[in-house]
């Protein structure tokens, strides 16, 4: 280090810069801080030759903007410094929207924003946004509907050219460095688009508007004003059956799952058909629903999609085997898979179901948990082969070759020591000598040779190959995955995003909170609680009744505070009020009801249409956001609308607020024209008004916690698959009138109360009882 190594800057940040940084030529050395531009350079007395160190991204917390805090490209975070600048210099902005676990974000990263050439046009010509899309959904959101609109399709990084008032004029996504193919690489596009802004921006400026009139116009919804409410089309309770049958049609029979590669595991579609096999069990729709969603889970979790190793679920699989997955792994998708699998256990009983769930929780627990108790966002496809490589590999740290496996399984079974463990391992997860992916599925060759486990034979046909049986078989297959699990713990990490997003972590709320219900684990309910109380530390403050969007973690794994928190947007208020919901059912502890209740009154504060009904995404707040949407469809995460009917058909039943009932029938008129004709897209809204049209009911237990006759009540609730049900715990501080009620008329016996719009049954004392009245009312 040289001694002028640490320099204090005016905006507080301390510089630890390596020696090896600096020409070698270099003798004297000053950083030259420019406040007003924000530039760090290295400075040669003698040659006044400058060579930048850091961009402004450097201030920032979110781990994908510092990933190219390095870059030559003079980035700017989203907001009022860069917008300003735009418009004073009369500039175009280019806007790049990605993560800090997306591969392809990365890929153009190295092209283009660490080529000098590059970025020397970047910065000459345009003000260089970049956004975390995971810190500002609805920054992404906005632009995202634009590119999909103008080409067809979306995903990141996401690449948009904007005006000094940020409207879209044009933008894709990856976009290759050189022109290739009769398509022009991404430094010709921005000569050319800056050569046009200068020559002529009038007219660029009004087919700007003309696109925003134009994506104004796509997000336009059923209602308008001054619309007679017997005018509006009603959304049609038999929703359900054309939502079935369109997803029937993409229904894959060979490996299951929806729609062509690349295929995502799309949680909200299994769970809808989950439902539609609870309202119509005997019928052809319930049996085939059922039977989808039941192969999907088991073709996921024999396939190279779940990482048989390490657990846990992969963000999609390139190939419709699930076969050769994309290797990063997203919080949200393990949140929404536990609950898939939890549910296919409280229908089918089966314990290969439950195995999955104890599989992903394992995963999150052990890896994506920070020490206070939120939960991190996601680990990155990418890493280095080896400590000594230099260069990052896609699917590095879960892949093998087969000559690993048989080093390191070099053993006879315990079960029939004429067979080596290696040869039994390779065979059920066939790993072959050249490696088993396709080359179809490896377009970049970094696969070459290796092997992606995955289950294609059965465990009976394993053990029938090998005349051991299936428990043997079994045995041998844990022994083996412990030593592969400690040989992989040696390799270079891939890069983990720890941003504590509070949206993901009312999903996985949610996810620990019902596992631990079906499936009876005291741990679970814990690991649930210790999140919401992070987050009700960290990322809500009780004087306001605001939800911060993300927390983050500083050098010591501590939680950081930022200079400009990012609020909460509406799904982070609709997925942590599910979480509480959940985490009150398992808990029957008020005060996780309490709080999602007041979480609810500021969600309708902020982002409740009261004209045109509906929730937007964003609250008016934030001048930049040119566009507010009112988001309906389900992709990686649920719609915001559709887990807020949810959660007021809940709230409606366990506070009796009058105004909580009276918006849900507004929340569906808003979307009758997509519940009929795109019911497929939105099956968790579907869900919720099918619940809405044959009437939730509602269970009343009343008793004290530690009773066995109130255990074995409550016992006969979580042992079954009732989406339609509520589970309540009637005390005479209850929210509801009806609560508290009956929690007088009891007096603290053990006793259940089965009740559908406020008219509940006479008690019942006895599982039997119970069970006969719950099957009763199914």
């Amino acid at each position: 280090m040289l001694a002028l190594s640490k320099v204090k800057s005016p905006y507080n940040i301390l510089w630890n810069i390596p020696r090896k940084l600096f020409p070698k030529s270099l003798s004297t050395v000053y950083l030259n801080l420019n406040p007003k531009h924000f530039q760090y350079s290295i400075v040669n007395f003698s040659s006044r030759n400058m060579e930048k160190i850091k961009n402004r991204l450097a201030l920032e917390r979110s781990p994908y903007l510092l990933q190219h805090a390095e870059n030559p490209v003079e980035w700017y975070p989203w907001g009022d410094e860069a917008f300003e600048k735009a418009r004073v210099e009369d500039k175009l902005i280019f806007l790049s929207v990605g993560y800090s676990t997306c591969h392809w974000c990365h890929v153009m990263e190295h092209e283009s924003f660490e080529n000098e050439d590059v970025a020397a046009v970047m910065n000459q010509y345009y003000i260089n946004i970049k956004v975390d899309r995971e810190e500002r959904p609805d920054v992404d959101q906005l632009y995202m509907t634009f590119v999909q609109a103008a080409t067809g399709q979306g995903g990141w990084p996401m690449s948009v050219f904007l005006t000094p008032d940020l409207k879209p004029i044009g933008g894709g996504t990856y976009y290759p460095p050189i022109d290739a193919y009769g398509r022009p690489g991404f430094k010709t596009l921005l000569l050319n688009m800056a050569k046009k802004w200068k020559k002529d921006s009038t007219s660029m400026l009004e087919n700007s508007s003309k696109l925003m009139r134009i994506l104004g116009d796509t997000t336009t919804f059923d209602i308008q004003l001054g619309t007679e409410l017997s005018q509006i089309m009603k959304p049609n309770p038999k929703t359900w059956i054309t939502c079935y049958s369109q997803l029937q049609r993409i229904y894959d029979d060979d490996w299951a799952g929806f729609g062509m590669p690349p295929k995502f595991p799309q949680p909200s579609i299994l769970d809808f058909l989950f439902h539609v096999s609870y309202k119509t069990p005997n019928s052809s729709e319930g049996k085939e629903s059922l039977n989808m969603a039941l192969e999907t889970l088991q073709k996921m979790a024999m396939g190279g999609i779940h990482d048989h190793i390490g657990q846990g679920f992969a963000r999609y699989s390139t190939d419709e085997k699930w076969h050769v997955p994309h290797f990063e792994k997203m919080l949200y998708d393990q949140a929404q898979l536990a609950v898939s699998y939890t549910t296919a256990y409280l229908i089918t009983k089966h314990k290969k179901y439950s195995d999955i769930v104890h599989d992903i929780l394992q995963y999150v627990c052990r890896d994506l948990s920070h020490k206070q108790g939120g939960f991190y966002s996601a680990e990155d496809a990418d890493s280095l082969p080896t400590a000594n490589s230099f260069k990052k590999r896609e699917g590095a740290f879960c892949t093998w070759t087969q000559e690993e496996v048989k080093t390191l399984l070099n053993k006879p079974l315990q079960s029939k020591s004429e067979i080596k463990l290696s040869d039994l391992f390779c065979w059920h997860f066939s790993v072959l000598p050249n490696g088993n992916v396709r080359p179809d599925s490896d377009p970049h060759g970094e696969l070459l040779n290796q092997n992606v486990l995955i289950e294609f034979r059965s465990k009976e046909n394993t053990a029938k190959k090998f005349e051991i049986s299936v428990e043997n078989m079994e045995k041998e297959l844990v022994i083996a995955k412990a030593i592969l699990f400690e040989a992989r713990k040696k390799r270079p990490r891939p890069h983990l995003d720890n941003k504590i997003i509070t949206s993901w972590n009312g999903l996985m709320i949610t996810a620990y909170a019902k596992a631990a219900s079906a499936l009876n684990v005291e741990e679970y309910k814990q690991r649930a609680i210790q999140a919401a109380e992070f987050l009700e530390t960290y990322a809500w403050d009780s004087n306001t009744n605001v939800l911060l969007r993300s927390c983050y973690v500083n050098e010591n794994g501590d939680i950081a505070d930022i200079k400009k928190p990012i609020k909460g947007f509406l799904n982070d208020y609709a997925f942590l009020i599910r979480g509480l919901l959940d985490l009150y059912e398992c808990t029957l502890q008020s005060k996780w009801l309490l709080w999602a209740d007041k979480l609810q009154e500021q969600q309708d504060k902020l982002f409740w249409d009261t004209e045109k009904f509906g929730y937007y995404s964003s609250s008016d707040e934030d001048p930049s956001i040119i566009l507010r949407f009112k988001n309906d469809h389900d992709g990686a995460e649920p719609s915001g609308n559709s887990i807020s009917a949810l959660n007021l058909l809940r709230l409606s039943i366990l506070t009796e607020k009058s105004e909580y009932s009276s918006k849900i029938d507004s929340l569906f008129l808003i979307f009758a024209g997509r519940l009929s004709n795109n019911s497929s897209t939105l099956p968790t809204l579907v869900s919720a008004l099918t619940l809405h049209c044959d009437s939730m009911i509602s269970v009343y237990v009343t008793g004290e916690s530690d009773d066995p006759e109130f255990k074995a009540l409550l016992s006969v609730i979580r042992n079954r698959y009732r989406p339609d049900l509520v589970l309540a715990l009637a005390e005479t501080n209850s929210l509801s009138d009806l609560a508290r009620g009956l929690a007088q008329s009891e007096n603290g016996k053990a006793a259940a109360y089965v009740c559908k719009n406020n008219s509940c049954n006479l008690p019942v004392y006895n599982p039997n009882e119970l069970t006969a009245l719950l099957d009763e009312k199914a």
